[in-house]
């Protein structure tokens, strides 16, 4: 689970290396005027922070089911272990009882 973590975490830092990458060369080579291109940079800008919001969100919600999975868990064994030392202290003292 923690490699599929790092896998998106690596797959998010490469697109926005190719979106920055992007950005820069479409600068150099867009035939547009100087408003048009800062237009379309707040445009961009405000499809980047959409995405990057949504994202977030999704990563926030993961690890949010990752960490009530592992409460569960951890209930759950609490609540085996207690079990397993309450019939283990019963059979004690039956034991103990037999003997005497």
């Amino acid at each position: 689970m923690q490699d599929d973590m790092n896998d998106g975490g690596s797959r998010f830092a490469f697109f926005l290396a190719g979106l920055g990458i992007g950005s820069v060369l479409a600068l150099l080579f867009a035939p547009r005027s100087g408003k048009e291109t800062r237009d379309l940079i707040a445009q961009k800008a405000g499809e980047g922070k959409d995405f990057v919001v949504t994202k977030s969100d999704e990563f926030r919600r993961q690890a949010e089911q990752a960490v009530e999975k592992g409460r569960d868990m951890v209930t759950k064994q609490k609540e085996l272990l207690s079990a397993a030392l309450e019939a283990g202290v019963q059979t004690y003292q039956d034991e103990k009882a037999k003997t005497k």
